[in-house]
């Protein structure tokens, strides 16, 4: 099984992607987390902010593999506590089952992309900054990961 870590937004600052790859490391070959991303928009002073986000929304299902289950993180979707994530990961890695987990821009997901999840995350009540939320996400599937496994890291 992967996990896709589906995202809007390239060329981030260098501690973004040292802080996802310092986790993304850690998973073994039948965990592994996949980063893909799509590269955000540009944003002016009048940019149609509704088409951005549909045409990033189009790029992100086009980059969903076939037949990955679909999640999208969104602040309207249920909380988990770690020990929950750690059961829904268990659950991914018995089904077999590709993992697609989409991660919206500025703006979030476009609906496109909402109406296509079978299941939505909320990371936190908090509004997060997007390329903050991909550490946040590695970080908690290897934690989930060292769960299961009676790793330490988890204590």
């Amino acid at each position: 099984m992967r996990i896709y870590l589906i995202a809007v937004g390239s060329r981030l600052d260098g501690w973004v992607y040292q802080g996802y790859e310092e986790f993304a490391k850690r998973l073994p070959p039948d965990c592994a987390l996949h980063l893909i991303e799509i590269p955000a928009l540009k944003r002016g002073k009048n940019a149609d902010i509704e088409r951005i986000t549909r045409e990033e929304g189009r790029k992100v299902l086009a980059a969903i593999p076939k037949g990955a289950k679909v999640i999208a993180l969104d602040v309207q979707g249920p909380q988990h506590s770690t020990q929950a994530l750690a059961r829904k990961l268990d659950a991914w890695l018995q089904g077999g089952q590709d993992v697609a987990l989409l991660v919206g821009g500025p703006e979030g997901l476009a609906d496109d992309c909402l109406a296509c999840a079978q299941e939505k995350w909320s990371l936190s009540k908090l509004t997060l900054p997007h390329p903050l939320v991909r550490i946040v996400v590695a970080e908690q599937i290897y934690r989930a990961w060292s769960i299961l496994n009676h790793h330490p890291y988890h204590r």
